[in-house]
């Protein structure tokens, strides 16, 4: 059986002023070795090592979230996947790892788009197997041009590998005629975020395990949606495939997705301001560290990762003996690569990139460390490379990383890589929304998602769309109401 595997995947803040340019890509045009930092050449080295299919890698690029792709950018890239998947036929399926909440110039729906180019080449009777992100906009032509689309159920996406997997094994099994896969979706007139890693989500979640491989059902499926790409047909849907029962796949699409919205009140996380936090902080006995989420700052959701609206307000309070990264920063880290290790001068950290950046804070800093080639690991795969960085500590103990490639934070090791401890802080502070949750709550003695002024706001019911349904909650508090 002859397979092409290719794929383009970002996540498009639509709100953000930067474009996604063609330096803003990685591509991976099947000549990274297993291990070098690409998430999914190592996702399909590790799934081919157990398979005997031949496989036909094409273009495989990703980029951070940051805003939309500038048009000719998305074109070549696109252009240049079709153009390889035409130089492998014929092949037995087409395997597309994307993301489904890229935006490009022009293009709404990138996903759709290249989906449906695809099944112009490749006919009807080739099977289209997707793995979505669950932070996706599930449209209409990619249901209608793909035979399946999963997206991951845990948040964070500890499961890629996994529904990878489960994309591999039932894009076959369709390709073989051993199945015939349909689809039905609801539209649950929702927009928020969904923490997996707490219930009631954990329970809805095996809920959705346990009702795939039984009467007829493959696939469960419950699309979070990215709040932060204004696009038509944005939002939160459950959408279910079964083997030929277009009937049941839209009943129990519809039962899981009313299930999802009575949770509504009950799935949504606590959010403490800056001041509430730093108080919870120094009233909190010693023991083991609080972790901090910025959660308006993380750029795994397009944001910056410079703002310094909580770094300040540390400062102020004379908060010491805390860990706070990572900041995006290329100035000031290269200002300590100059000065070197030991060194202590001024630094102006932070408050470059806009706005929802705030102001620079002026520091007296010593450099502890600079590695030139600094990485972390990510949800149990290595090397997310995060270039030359620095550990910088201020005078009043806080210790700060400094990267000067834009990453989210996902792994203890973006710390523990510079040298920092975290077992010993008092606070440590992340730039992530929920990816780091896996790898720090085992060092917490407790999670709390701060709200800054930074560019990803949570108050979903004043969102300033112009493209999306305005018809959702918590915009309405019923929104399928006829008033």
């Amino acid at each position: 059986m002859k397979i092409y595997l290719a794929g383009i995947s970002t996540e498009t803040n639509t709100f953000a002023a930067a474009p996604s340019g063609a330096g803003a890509w990685d591509i991976d045009r099947g000549q990274s070795p297993a291990g070098s930092g690409s998430l999914w050449r190592e996702v399909i080295a590790r799934l081919l090592a157990a398979s005997d299919a031949e496989v036909v890698l094409g273009l495989l690029a990703d980029a951070q979230p940051n805003g939309a792709t500038v048009r000719a950018v998305y074109e070549g890239m696109r252009d240049e996947l079709l153009a390889g998947l035409q130089a492998a036929m014929p092949v037995d399926a087409v395997i597309l790892p994307l993301h489904g909440a890229m935006v490009a110039e022009g293009y709404p729906d990138c996903e759709g788009d290249l989906i449906e180019r695809v099944r112009a080449l490749v006919g009807p009777e080739v099977p289209i197997g997707v793995e979505l992100d669950p932070h996706c906009h599930f449209t209409d032509k990619m249901r209608r041009h793909a035979d399946l689309l999963i997206a991951y159920k845990e948040y964070p996406h500890t499961d890629v590998l996994e529904r990878f997997e489960e994309v591999w094994r039932l894009t076959l099994a369709t390709a073989r005629r051993q199945i015939k896969p349909v689809t039905a979706v609801f539209d649950c007139r929702m927009t928020s975020f969904w923490h997996t890693t707490r219930e009631p989500m954990k329970a809805f979640v095996q809920r959705m395990k346990e009702l795939e491989g039984r009467n007829g059902v493959l696939s469960v499926n419950f699309g979070h949606g990215f709040p932060y790409g204004d696009v038509p047909e944005a939002g939160a849907k459950v959408w279910v495939t079964t083997d030929n029962d277009a009937g049941l796949a839209a009943r129990l699409a519809e039962q899981l997705g009313h299930e999802i919205f009575a949770l509504r009140y009950a799935t949504g996380s606590r959010q403490f301001s800056i001041d509430a936090a730093l108080d919870r902080l120094q009233a909190a006995p010693a023991g083991e560290p609080l972790v901090l989420a910025d959660i308006a700052d993380n750029a795994g959701g397009g944001a910056s990762s410079d703002s310094t609206f909580i770094l300040r307000a540390l400062v102020e309070r004379g908060i010491g003996n805390v860990a706070l990264g990572a900041f995006y920063d290329l100035g000031a880290v290269q200002v300590c690569r100059a000065a070197g290790v030991g060194a202590r001068l001024a630094l102006r950290v932070g408050g470059k990139l806009g706005p929802a950046s705030g102001d620079p804070v002026d520091l007296n800093i010593t450099v502890r460390a600079v590695v030139e080639a600094h990485s972390q690991s990510m949800l149990g795969f290595p090397a997310m490379p995060c270039g030359p960085a620095v550990w910088v500590s201020t005078d009043d103990g806080i210790d700060l990383v400094l990267i000067s490639i834009r990453q989210q934070v996902f792994g203890t090791d973006i710390f523990a890589g510079l040298g920092i401890d975290l077992t010993a802080k008092r606070a440590i502070v992340v730039k992530s929304s929920q990816h780091f949750h896996a790898a720090f709550a085992p060092l917490a003695s407790e999670v709390l998602y701060v709200e800054s002024p930074g560019l990803l706001r949570s108050d979903f019911e004043a969102m300033p769309y112009q493209f999306r349904d305005r018809n959702y909650w918590p915009r309405l508090d019923n929104p399928w109401s006829p008033a």
